[in-house]
């Protein structure tokens, strides 16, 4: 698995990282931003992602590096 900070490339995926982080806030979890501009756990957990402080991991990432890989060797 690819474990990353920056946002990704695939709204699916963009979406699904930020509606994670927004119910973690929404349970009680504390904002990573100092000052957040909205109080929507949403619009934090966006802030959060943009500003490269959530940390996700990419499977699918990791599968294409081995398939590369693999046909290097070939």
């Amino acid at each position: 698995m690819a474990h990353l900070k920056d946002a990704p490339d695939s709204q699916f995926a963009y979406v699904v990282v930020v509606a994670r982080r927004a119910r973690q806030l929404l349970i009680g979890g504390r904002p990573m931003v100092d000052n957040p501009r909205s109080r929507k756990t949403t619009r934090i957990a966006e802030e959060e992602l943009q500003k490269g402080l959530l940390e996700y991991d990419a499977p699918h990432l990791n599968e294409q590096a081995e398939d590369i890989n693999e046909k290097k060797k070939k």
